[in-house]
Order: C-alpha cells, then structure tokens, then sequence
C-alpha cells in the first residue's frame, strides 16, 4: 500500500480512537469563574416569550465543520479555539445569552486543553441551558453517502463525550443537520430535527403552503409514530437575514444608535429586520420564528455579534411600545424554539419520504458526491470495519 494511502487509512481510524478518561466525578469547583452545576438546563431554561406577539427566537451559532478546506485540526487552532474562548466568556456575562454549538469534536479539543477551572465554567453554562449543544455528535454528518454504522458510530462517541464530561445537559434535544446536500427520513431520538439546505422548488412550494415545519415520518410502515419527528426547514439556510450579519469578518453595518455621533442608523437597521420578519412570517404556521445568527466558522470575537444582537433586541422590542409593534426578539436555541411549537398544539403535515437529491436552482442538482472519490470512501468503509471488528 502507498504511503499517502496507508497514512489516511490510520487517519481513518485514529479518528475514532481518541478516548477521553476524564469524569463527572473528577470534577473540582474553584475560583470565583465557575458556574453552578444545578441541572437547570432543559425547556425550563428557556428565556421567557410574549404572549400576543410574533415571538422571533435569535439563535446565535457557528458551523464548525471537522475539516473542509483545511484539516480539523488546523480549523481548531486558527479559528474554533477563539470561537469557544470568546462565546464562553460573553455568555458567562450575561444570563439572558445563549448559544448554539454542535461539533462535539471541535469541543473536546478546546475541552481537553483548558484547566479545571475553565471546564467548570463551561460545564455551568451547559447545565444552565445558556451554552446548548444541538446534535451532539462528534460531526455534522453527510447524511447520502455515509455508511449507518459510521453515522451511528460518530453520534455515539458524540454523545458518550459530552455525558462523560459535562453530564445530562450535553445530550442534545434538537437536531441541528443545516450544511449538508439533502437529508434522509432516518434520524435520530431528538425532540425536533432542523436542516438548512432544501431543493428551491419544494422549499418555493412550501413557502406558499406554509408548510416549512413538519412531522417527518422516518418508519411509516414499521416504527410507525415512533419514528416521528417535528421537522423544520430554515428559511436562510443557515444564517441571518440579509444585512445582519455582524461577525468580523462580514460587511454589513454595524447598529450605531449614540445621537451624538455620525452615521446614526438604528431606525433604519430596526426597520429593515422588521421587514425581514414580515417576509419570513409569510412562509410560517405560527406565531413563532426561528432565525440563526451566525455562520461557517463566525463568533472568534463573539463581542461583536452580541453587542449588535443586543441592541437589536433592544430597539426591535422598545417599537411595541413607541409604535404598537408586535414583534418580540429573544435569545433562544432550537430545542426552546422547537418547546415552543409544542405548547402550540397545532396539527402538522407530515411526510415521508427524503429529501434527495438537492438543486439549490435549476439544472444545479448536488449530486455528484455520489461518485466522486472512490478511492477515499473506500478507505473510510474499510477503517469502520475495523472499528467494528475491535469494538
């Protein structure tokens, strides 16, 4: 076997061999930074709505992927270790923050490099619901070409990382499946599932219809509602509305509001997301709006995002009473978002079948990725059979 073959072939099987040894029961609580560890995470952590009002959930993320254009590993050390570092800090400020993260092997990198103190921060803002891990596997995984024992496998040492090391609280309740190429009914255990990604004429007829959230029936003729899961598709994909996105590396403009300086525009920033949420409101059963705010690898100076988000919050919320407003923003994550529906008690299509293939426009379907690189997914079939065999 060529060299470069054999060394992704332990690439392959090195990724599933880290293990971490570390317990709830190693725990220290010291200094002045740690969190509480009350297991207040959950719905009932979820920050209050208004009744009456088009309630639009904020909910602040970055996609982390492990490897794209460069290595995960390299992707951890010039952006993700900044991501956590600066979210952790701006959400142990302020309790009516909150955040989304998914990629559990991202996590465990900065989680593994941090002192007792630090982790035990971290470990209070997840126990507090303030810092929610949706997914909770080890990837976002591709849900076409993967073989199921590799997407069981990764959603497991996922899972038994964070119950490992955090607890209860770092099980996810949502799924957060929002970058790949079409998705398949066959899911997890999750309260609710979200994706991003949606072929243009279904997502143009379920705009029509109202018909973004529904009940997906993963085994309609065996689990039968088992198997059901509340599904909703993103109306941006996966980040913000266009013109509000504040991270530093975006260009849109920032909410100035001091009337002692130049360039004072919060009116019409206000007024622009306002007619954002009229337009998404158009394509949504209920009261309720979910809109991420973030994006790939966004959040290394979460200050930025959150000063703006603040200000959003505040001068979109003062219109209910300045102007009879009735739209209400919320820091918020999918599974309160999802809770939300739920107390709804509405009754929701269904369906049952995938969402394959994907075309984002005409003629454009992502369907190559099907048959490319042969040679790589056949190394990848072959180091999970290992796996298999050694577990």
């Amino acid at each position: 076997m060529a060299p470069l073959q054999m060394t992704l072939l332990k690439l392959c099987v090195c990724i599933f061999a880290l293990v971490t040894t570390r317990t709830m029961s190693e725990r220290k609580t010291r200094g002045w930074k740690a969190m509480p560890v009350e297991e207040t995470c959950g719905y009932a952590s979820c920050n209050p709505i208004k009744e009456g009002m088009v309630n639009v959930h904020l909910v602040p993320h970055s996609h982390d992927d492990l490897g794209w254009l460069i290595t995960a590993d390299q992707y951890y050390y010039r952006q993700v270790q900044y991501i956590i570092d600066s979210v952790v800090q701006e959400l142990a400020g302020d309790p009516s923050k909150r955040f989304n993260f998914v990629e559990v092997g991202m996590f465990a990198r900065w989680f593994r490099e941090q002192d007792e103190e630090k982790r035990d921060l971290a470990r209070g803002l997840i126990n507090q619901g303030r810092l929610e891990f949706s997914q909770s596997g080890w990837v976002t995984n591709d849900e076409a070409v993967t073989h199921y024992n590799a997407d069981i496998d990764h959603q497991t040492y996922g899972f038994e990382f964070m119950r490992n090391n955090v607890g209860p609280c770092g099980r996810a309740r949502a799924g957060w499946q929002i970058d790949p190429f079409g998705h398949s009914r066959e899911q997890y255990g999750f309260d609710a599932l979200f994706f991003g990604r949606l072929d243009y004429q279904d997502k143009a007829k379920r705009v029509k219809t109202k018909t973004m959230e529904f009940v997906w029936r993963g085994s309609p003729n065996n689990l039968r509602q088992k198997a059901d899961i509340f599904t909703g598709a993103l109306y941006n994909d996966y980040g913000p509305p266009a013109g509000f996105c504040f991270d530093i590396f975006c260009s849109d403009p920032e909410i100035v509001d001091d009337p002692r300086l130049h360039d004072v525009n919060v009116n019409e920033r206000v007024d622009a997301f306002l007619a954002a949420v009229q337009d998404q409101a158009k394509a949504y059963a209920t009261s309720h709006l979910i809109m991420p705010m973030g994006s790939d690898y966004q959040y290394q100076a979460a200050h930025n995002w959150y000063k703006n988000l603040d200000k959003l919050i505040k001068y979109v919320n003062l219109r209910q009473e300045t102007n009879g407003s009735c739209v209400n923003l919320l820091y918020s994550t999918p599974s309160c978002y999802a809770y939300q529906l739920y107390l709804t008690n509405r009754t929701w299509s269904t369906k049952e079948d995938d969402f394959f293939p994907y075309a984002h426009r005409a003629h454009t379907f992502w369907t190559g990725y099907f048959t490319s690189r042969p040679t790589l997914k056949f190394y990848i079939r072959n180091a999970n059979t290992f796996l298999q065999v050694t577990e």
